[in-house]
């Protein structure tokens, strides 16, 4: 199967600034805004078959051709939900049970290599991680762009493997990072290891190391200058996003960062037409959130949007959005 070239589009932050990976500065917007990203059309792939292994909750199928109608027929005999509630009375819980025990088990091995630099990733793996890649890399650009992180505190909420977590050490922030999973964490805490004290061979001061710890959002404390959480939220269905996000935002004192998979009627057809293909990984289900939604429960506990932006590649597509106290 032929995939068509991977998208490296720009990211465009509306509002009160606009940001563009390709330029060095914010930019204040002319009288007329414009949003810069190439979301591909439902014609983009060929064949499914060819990549149904590759895919799991979160990374989304792409169809070429068919009728919407036929789809759509197709799609009212699955029944995906079914196939998560098996999920979850196999590991004896609900959401927040299935997400530990797949990023403890298959999703580690999965995800360690999409999140790595590994060849041994296909195509849409090796999409996603761009995709994933440039979330990060245009969180440390709006972090950085009101001045030095040095010791700032930073809480990076679902820290994965370390690849926000590392780089904000490098810049002298003073981090504590957290996942649910107890395998991610071990693997973000080698890799730091390995990336931060390094400069004990050169002379360099080494950075101050992440402090890590296995946690779930819940079950966060303290108060930071910044708590930022990439990616998260897919896993969780939005009354519970909501009442995540209000816990994200008490423990932080300037500034909120989330990114969320962004529900509209394309990418939810797309979210469905890839749970026709699971895959032998049993991911975790996938929730799309409304931008609005989002927006609606920073608001309920004081707070605002000041920079959204959006993030997409062929198979990845993340909203970015970053709130302050209002």
């Amino acid at each position: 199967m032929a995939l068509s070239p991977t998208f490296s589009p720009p990211v465009c932050f509306k509002r009160n600034a606009i940001f563009c990976p390709n330029t060095p500065n914010f930019h204040k917007p002319t009288t007329r805004t414009q949003t810069l990203s190439a979301i591909p059309p439902i014609s983009t792939a060929a064949d499914l078959s060819g990549v149904a292994g590759s895919f799991d909750g979160t990374a989304i199928a792409v169809i070429g051709g068919g009728s919407v109608a036929a789809l759509a027929a197709v799609l009212s005999l699955t029944d995906p939900e079914k196939r998560r509630q098996q999920q979850a009375e196999e590991v004896g819980g609900g959401d927040k049970e299935v997400v530990k025990n797949y990023f403890n088990n298959s999703g580690f091995q999965r995800w360690k290599k999409i999140y790595g630099e590994t060849d041994d990733v296909n195509r849409v793996q090796m999409d996603i991680r761009l995709g994933h890649s440039k979330t990060v890399e245009n969180v440390m650009k709006m972090l950085t762009e009101e001045g030095s992180l040095e010791g700032v505190t930073v809480c990076d909420a679902g820290c994965g493997t370390g690849c926000l977590s590392i780089p904000l050490a490098k810049q002298g922030a003073i981090v504590m990072a957290s996942d649910i999973s107890a395998a991610m964490v071990a693997e973000a805490e080698k890799q730091a290891g390995e990336e931060l004290l390094s400069g004990k061979d050169n002379g360099l001061p080494a950075p101050v190391m992440p402090k890590f710890e296995v946690k779930d959002l819940e079950s966060l404390d303290g108060k930071y200058d910044t708590v930022v959480c990439l990616d998260v939220l897919i896993h969780y269905p939005q009354h519970k996003a909501d009442a995540m996000i209000a816990h994200l935002a008490s423990l932080a004192e300037k500034r909120v960062i989330l990114s969320f998979a962004p529900k509209t009627f394309y990418y939810d057809l797309l979210k469905r037409v890839g749970e026709l293909f699971p895959g032998p990984s049993k991911a975790t289900r996938a929730y799309l959130h409304a931008e609005a939604d989002v927006e609606r429960a920073l608001q309920k506990v004081g707070w605002r949007i000041k920079k959204r932006g959006l993030i997409t590649t062929q198979f990845y597509f993340a909203r970015l959005v970053e709130a302050v106290p209002a």
